[in-house]
């Protein structure tokens, strides 16, 4: 930026009582004594009132964009774990200056969002296959870290729609009385001589810090539950208050803890007890809390619910969509998560009357809707201690019942995939599978696909039994227009977690089934801020833009189930090498099959092929599943998009680079999947925690083409490095990888042309490694 612009700028602009709030919440000794999550929140408050100041919209950066846009970027940075946040100190120090020099503050800005240090590791691309989402269940091996976890929410959720028209009404209003009730308990909370409302609620903490604001909560609420007297007892489901914001809950791979929140069983209030510790499947509705209005933005108060909102998810296999709260000091949204991402209501403060109106409302709604209302599906049926889904099949009605849940994505936005293992009662010994996904209108329908290719006689892969769109009281239950129950997000207002985000590669599609990790963190949930809540209306705006929405048209999810007739597990749970070797084989024919029936898998991965080794099963030996991604041969486009398509770890590197996927693309896929559980599993499936390699689940595009090629390009280099990092029960396999290496990547390099021939020789050598003594050998 040129000094002269700066200082036009500066001249005409000054920053005056801009900063007066900030400067009111903190001194120079007391930055020096915050932690790390309070000096986060002190440097976003004091980007949100730089922001707001004219200048900002005037004012350039080195890289030639205005200071506004760039100060979003920087927010999104300042919450990632990567960034040194020593780099704002003299800019704090600066702006709590007894004199204020408008010029140095306007400067250092400038240098600062210029990005004059590197964004943290960009995350991987959102798939766009047909546009997909990149979440959390894309990745594999990958660990639970609270960082990670926010990464990838952040790109997940992508858009967040706030002060949503209709809200309320929207999932409240269905709730029998519940307007009427809510009305009639705070008339009661304003009358007589102690009241409960007056001019504000009575007994509200000031400062809103966490510990006073969870007691008012626990006060308050048995006190409203009283006075709303026959609404509250003619009520079937009752749920109490969950206020234990030190104490992690049970069922996370990371520990989490939770604000407050409502669940489904009485519990009593307990300070920083670590007793009666609840789990997230007890969970119905999570909130969260801050002191500071001020953090009622997507970097803060939004993140963290959005954290809750997802644990909650995966561990109810029967939730379609989560509702929430956040409370940032007075100022309260009501939230909805389902599967395109996150929706809320208008922000109030609960110290108005209106706000204190909504309040109650919301209070009562959650302590007594019924379970559909709260997101649980209704074809799920419970019946004496079974669940089961209803299906119609071939003009007659059929129990499905669910034994046990095999897999369900840990993501909010996506295709949400739940696999359950199930069973008919005429037939229990013959095991079944459901999937249950919300999948893009546009898409390919899965189910016909499998329908036809099993029609067609294909072996190894899944075969069908039946599919539907699910349907609740005859209509169809897809997202837009059921589970938002019609809303009109082209009049909300759009809150970009990704807004002016640098460092973020093209987009590419992801499965949405792979294997959790181990935590290697704690994961605890960051503390509210204690800063003053008394902050003037102007810094109560979310330091993230809001733009008003445009809602694209095809954006949309259905609710569709498959029953499949195959069981088995992931193929990196084989029981010994010998096995490992026939079921990769047995997959590649399957692929083969597949391929001649006329279609293209597309997402050759860890958990998409699968071993069965019960010698008495009616199932395949060895399958592949999961035709999600698939397209018919004949077909020129992909389904509707264009991109990517694939799991970032098993990517050919053609299809990385952009290349018209081909069946030499799954083939190569293969040699990468069997590479990856060499160096990940030992014996038995037992995974050996993250790797190096876990760095290709978050590595942009070229970084992971450069990587892929270090690994196979030389052939004494890829020996050494086998070595080096293949487990002790893979390390006989290292000559017939290597064998495969060189077929795969002839000459060390890519393969130029398609080879149908590629498909037997693969084979052959999968083949002949099982008859190696070394690999038949015991350990």
């Amino acid at each position: 930026m040129k000094d002269q612009s700066l200082m036009h700028v500066v001249e005409k602009h000054p920053i005056g009582d801009g900063l007066k709030a900030f400067r009111d919440s903190f001194t120079p000794n007391a930055i020096e004594r915050l932690g790390q999550e309070e000096l986060q929140n002190c440097i976003l408050i004091l980007l949100s009132a730089l922001q707001i100041h004219p200048a900002a919209r005037l004012l350039r950066s080195n890289n030639g964009s205005s200071v506004f846009s760039e100060i979003s970027s920087l927010n999104t940075l300042i919450t990632s774990d990567d960034y040194d946040l020593d780099l704002m100190t003299p800019l704090i120090k600066n702006c709590l200056a007894e004199s204020v020099n408008d010029t140095i503050i306007w400067d250092q800005v400038c240098r600062i969002v210029a990005g004059s240090t590197p964004p943290p590791r960009p995350i991987p691309p959102s798939l766009q296959q047909t546009p997909w989402s990149q979440n959390r269940s894309s990745f594999v091996n990958s660990s639970e870290r609270r960082q990670e976890v926010d990464r990838i929410l952040k790109h997940e959720l992508r858009h967040l729609y706030v002060d949503v028209p209709g809200f309320y009404d929207a999932f409240f209003g269905s709730v029998r009385g519940l307007n009427t009730a809510s009305e009639t308990v705070l008339r009661k909370c304003m009358e007589g001589d102690n009241p409960l409302f007056r001019e504000g609620w009575i007994g509200w903490p000031t400062r809103a810090k966490e510990p006073d604001v969870l007691a008012w909560f626990c006060d308050l609420i048995p006190r409203l539950e009283a006075l709303a007297g026959d609404f509250n007892q003619n009520v079937i489901y009752r749920r109490k208050l969950l206020a234990q914001a030190k104490t992690p809950l049970l069922g996370s791979t990371g520990k989490r803890s939770m604000d407050i929140g409502f669940v489904a069983h009485d519990f009593a209030y307990k300070p920083n007890s670590k007793d009666d510790r609840f789990r997230w499947q007890e969970v119905l509705v999570p909130g969260e809390l801050k002191s500071n209005p001020a953090a009622d933005i997507t970097s803060l108060a939004w993140i963290n619910l959005a954290t809750y909102a997802r644990e909650v998810l995966k561990a109810q296999d029967a939730l379609r969509f989560v509702l929430g709260f956040t409370l940032c000091g007075s100022i309260m949204r009501v939230w909805q998560f389902d599967r395109l991402g996150g929706i809320a209501s208008d922000k109030f403060d609960i110290n108005s009357e209106d706000g204190a109106l909504q309040f109650v409302t919301a209070i009562l709604g959650f302590l007594c809707m019924d379970e559909e209302n709260l997101g649980f599906d209704p074809t799920i049926i419970t019946s004496h201690g079974e669940r089961y889904i209803t299906i119609n099949r071939d003009g007659q009605t059929e129990r499905i019942y669910i034994h046990k849940v095999i897999k369900r994505a840990p993501c909010i936005a996506g295709r949400a995939t739940t696999c359950w293992k199930a069973y008919r009662r005429e037939d229990p010994q013959v095991p079944l599978v459901i999937k249950d996904s919300w999948q893009y209108i546009n898409r390919e329908e899965e189910g016909e696909y499998l329908r036809e290719a099993t029609n067609k006689g294909v072996v190894n892969v899944a075969r069908y039994y039946h599919h539907e769109t699910v349907y609740i009281r005859g209509v169809s239950d897809d997202i837009r227009n059921h589970v938002r129950k019609g809303l009109d997000l082209s009049k909300a207002k759009i809150a970009n977690f990704q807004r002016g985000r640098r460092g973020l590669p093209p987009s590419v599609s992801v499965s949405s089934v792979s294997r959790e990790g181990k935590s290697n963190s704690s994961g605890l949930k960051r503390p509210s801020s204690e800063t003053d809540t008394r902050l003037p209306a102007a810094k109560r705006s979310c330091s993230e833009s809001l733009t008003k929405a445009s809602i694209d048209p095809i954006s949309n999810r259905v609710h569709r189930r498959i029953v499949l007739l195959d069981y088995g597990e992931p193929i990196y749970q084989a029981s010994s090498r010998v096995a490992l070797l026939s079921a990769f084989e047995s997959c590649i024919e399957g692929h083969e099959s597949l391929h001649k029936a006329g279609f293209l898998h597309r997402d050759i991965s860890i958990n998409n092929l699968m071993i069965n080794e019960d010698k008495k099963s009616s199932s395949w030996a060895a399958f592949l599943i999961d035709l999600d991604l698939a397209i018919k041969r004949r077909r020129e486009s992909a389904s509707g998009a264009k991109g990517k398509t694939g799991t970032r770890a098993f990517m050919a590197i053609g299809a990385l680079l952009g290349e018209e996927h081909s069946f030499m693309h799954d083939l190569e896929s293969f040699f990468w999947v069997l590479f990856w559980i060499c160096i990940h599993y030992d014996a038995q499936g037992k995974s050996i925690g993250p790797t190096r390699l876990d760095d290709w689940n978050t590595d942009n595009d070229d970084k992971l083409v450069a990587s892929k090629k270090g690994e196979i390009a030389d052939e004494e280099d890829f020996l050494k490095n086998a070595e080096k990092n293949f487990t002790s029960h893979y390390q006989p396999l290292i000559p017939w990888v290597n064998r495969m290496r060189r077929h795969v990547f002839p000459n060390g390099g890519r393969w130029k042309k398609c080879e149908p021939e590629l498909y037997s020789t693969m084979k052959k050598i999968l083949q002949d490694a099982q008859r190696d003594q070394d690999v038949l050998a015991e350990e």
